[in-house]
């Protein structure tokens, strides 16, 4: 069986029915005082899922720990967390004297609830592998690469996929060769939370077509300032594709202010520029230890 709660429903219905599973719903009740009941479904099988993405993750996690502790308590023997944007991944070191290491905390929170953790494309930067930052006794990280190269096939007419910079390089990379389109990264330098300068590659992009394409977006600020940039050279049109669509606000303004035509998101985080779905890619890891 397949729990969600009401903000994924629909997220988590595509997935139950492309695993011909029921899914079920975790209601919610909101007290005054801001604390929450939580009702799940009686008679759980022993082995269930838990859809939920982790986009504005504080009141979730709690949520989450709500649900896990109390269908273990209803026997559940195996719970898998299908969180397609995984939070509190950037935070892997501490810069500075008392900085707190939420990845770590975070990860370990996680893993003590749930035997599986499923996300896609998490905001890893020291950490290699998904299973170090949450020590579950299996955490898979899938790709939305091949999921965003079939979109562009259809949505996009040999355009250069452009990086924002050089983190970016192993999602353009991975969209780019598949099909043998030309690829590059920009060089950025962070001068505030959303302050950058940004320096695009040496490459003639006069009326060529371009991709902006990362991981996450969320000021918008770096998008924009590549997407500034590369009008600046006379480019014939620039659009964004991002695995996690997390959008601050004023960020969508930013980048339409910044000439980008189209705006496309994978469906890991809800928003309405959501255009690559991941269920085919969610579903057939799971079938494959389901199974």
């Amino acid at each position: 069986m397949i729990l969600c709660f009401d903000d994924y429903a629909e997220q988590a219905g595509e997935l139950a029915d492309a695993l011909a599973m029921p899914c079920k719903l975790v209601d919610r009740h909101r007290f005054p005082d801001g604390e929450v009941k939580l009702t799940l479904p009686v008679a759980l099988p022993a082995q269930v899922i838990i859809y939920r993405s982790l986009d504005h993750p504080n009141e979730k996690l709690v949520e989450l720990l709500l649900a896990a502790r109390a269908a273990r308590e209803q026997g559940v023997k195996e719970l898998i967390l299908v969180a397609p944007y995984l939070c509190y991944m950037r935070q892997d070191i501490a810069f500075n004297p008392g900085e707190v290491v939420s990845q770590r905390i975070i990860g370990r929170f996680i893993a003590d609830l749930f035997d599986t953790v499923l996300t896609v494309d998490p905001h890893l930067h020291r950490v290699h592998h998904l299973k170090q930052a949450v020590p579950a006794k299996r955490a898979l990280a899938l790709q939305a690469t091949p999921a965003m190269a079939a979109f562009l096939r259809t949505h996009a007419s040999n355009p250069i996929l452009l990086g924002p910079d050089s983190e970016s390089e192993q999602w353009v990379k991975a969209v780019a060769e598949p099909d043998g389109l030309r690829y590059a990264t920009c060089t950025k330098q962070r001068l505030g939370d959303r302050e950058v300068s940004i320096t695009l590659p040496d490459i003639d992009f006069r009326d060529q077509s371009v991709v902006l394409l990362d991981d996450i977006i969320s000021s918008g600020e770096t998008i924009a300032r590549a997407a500034v940039a590369c009008r600046e050279q006379g480019v014939a049109s620039v659009d964004v594709l991002v695995t996690h669509a997390l959008f601050a606000p004023g960020a969508e303004s930013l980048l339409k202010d910044a000439g980008v035509r189209h705006v496309w998101s994978t469906n890991s985080v809800r928003h309405k520029t959501n255009a690559v779905s991941l269920v085919a890619l969610l579903g057939d890891a799971l079938r494959s230890w389901l199974h």
